[in-house]
């Protein structure tokens, strides 16, 4: 009987899956630290994972396991090199982590570009009339306006659909995608970062973090763009450099930024980014609305069941 280790809670809708099978044991385990992971994991067959790390020096405690899934689909918190070498699967949520970060991407886009936060404010402080009267009103419609989405996969094919509706003009950037799936969703291909970076109003990243997107979006690349340009990026920490671009907002080389992941999760408390008042930042929260929730942790939870039963849907698979 397959043990199934559950790392980091997950939506009760998930572990429901689990409950009541009689073909899997399963326990969670909420204490992410490493000695516990090293402890704890050894007896596992399989884990679903959703925060956490878990490194070659766990991994090697774990002569068990035959797969790991991610409850999400970055894998960066995984030594993917280990489970090559050791034949372990790697699985990700491949149909239930769009929506929602499209979803997400476009109301901080709406937040900076309506000055949502500043509006807020100045009616509960009392500045109701004076606000009405300003004569620099810095806000801005979406409509004609330019923006590049930079990773067509899931989220950027929710995202298009959004950004269409609000008639703007689309463009993506992604090698691995060719021209007529792009035109297919109303997009305009772009075969050249640097071209696109220099028309585009806003900038949308949904890439994975690896060697060649890190610091994708450094001071170098951010002066290529407009002056009234915004950045927003849902993917992972890493893919902009946190102080090219609090540099780039505080010298108004861009008008704004919206950032939901960071180099280092949580953020330290002195990184300037937390003070800095032209970006908008949440906390890893894309994927936070309880559809979304609920959905990931039954799928992730579903893909070890779907391994072990030899049904498993190969979209599924990270190809290592």
């Amino acid at each position: 009987m397959p043990k199934i280790a559950i790392v980091d809670k997950i939506h009760s809708d998930g572990i429901k899956l689990l409950e009541g099978n009689p073909k899997f044991q399963y326990e969670i385990i909420e204490d992410l630290s490493k000695n516990n992971l090293i402890s704890k994991l050894s007896s596992f067959d399989g884990m679903t994972l959703r925060r956490g790390k878990i490194d070659a020096e766990i991994l090697k405690k774990c002569k068990k396991l035959k797969v790991i899934s991610r409850h999400g689909v970055g894998y960066d918190n995984v030594d993917t090199k280990f489970l090559k070498e050791n034949n372990i699967t790697l699985l990700v949520t491949a149909t239930t982590t769009s929506v929602s970060p499209a979803e997400h991407i476009m109301f901080m886009i709406l937040n900076i570009s309506k000055g949502i936060d500043f509006y807020d404010k100045a009616v509960r402080d009392g500045k109701f009339e004076s606000i009405m009267h300003m004569k620099n009103h810095n806000n801005f419609e979406l409509a004609n306006k330019k923006i590049l989405i930079v990773g067509f996969g899931r989220i950027g094919r929710k995202l298009i659909k959004r950004c269409l509706g609000f008639e703007m003009q689309v463009y993506a950037y992604d090698p691995f995608v060719d021209q007529k799936t792009i035109e297919s969703f109303g997009g305009i291909k772009v075969d050249n970062f640097e071209d696109g970076l220099k028309q585009a109003d806003i900038l949308s990243l949904s890439v994975p973090l690896t060697e060649t997107t890190r610091n994708m979006m450094n001071l170098e690349k951010i002066k290529m763009m407009k002056k009234n340009a915004i950045i927003i990026n849902t993917s992972r920490g890493g893919v902009v450099n946190e102080k090219d671009i609090n540099k780039a907002l505080d010298e108004k080389i861009i008008y704004g930024a919206g950032l939901d992941v960071f180099e280092t999760e949580p953020p330290d408390i002195n990184n300037p980014l937390l003070k800095n008042k032209k970006v908008i930042l949440t906390p890893h929260a894309a994927t936070f609305t309880k559809e979304c929730l609920s959905k990931m942790s039954i799928e992730t939870v579903q893909n070890v069941i779907d391994f072990f039963e030899n049904k498993l849907n190969k979209s599924m698979i990270v190809k290592l």
